[in-house]
């Protein structure tokens, strides 16, 4: 019974950390990926970065980037 309890809170625990902080947008997609074998990691939850930004998966490891501007560029 112990256990069962302990694996329920640590799953609640990683829910929890995973929560995000009140930001609405979401991260670019990645289409491609750097050869690099570990990629340095800069953040790995948004509560690693500043208030107006978010930890990402980017071109080659999670950076904190900050909101995509609202501008919508169409192509003819």
């Amino acid at each position: 019974m112990k256990t069962v309890t302990t694996l329920l809170l640590v799953g609640m625990l990683l829910l929890w950390t995973e929560l995000p902080t009140g930001s609405s947008w979401s991260c670019p997609r990645v289409r491609t990926t750097c050869a690099v074998f570990n990629p340095p990691n800069h953040c790995i939850t948004d509560r690693h970065c500043p208030s107006s930004e978010k930890c990402c998966q980017t071109f080659c490891g999670r950076k904190c980037i900050s909101r995509p501007s609202s501008i919508h560029i169409t192509r003819v």
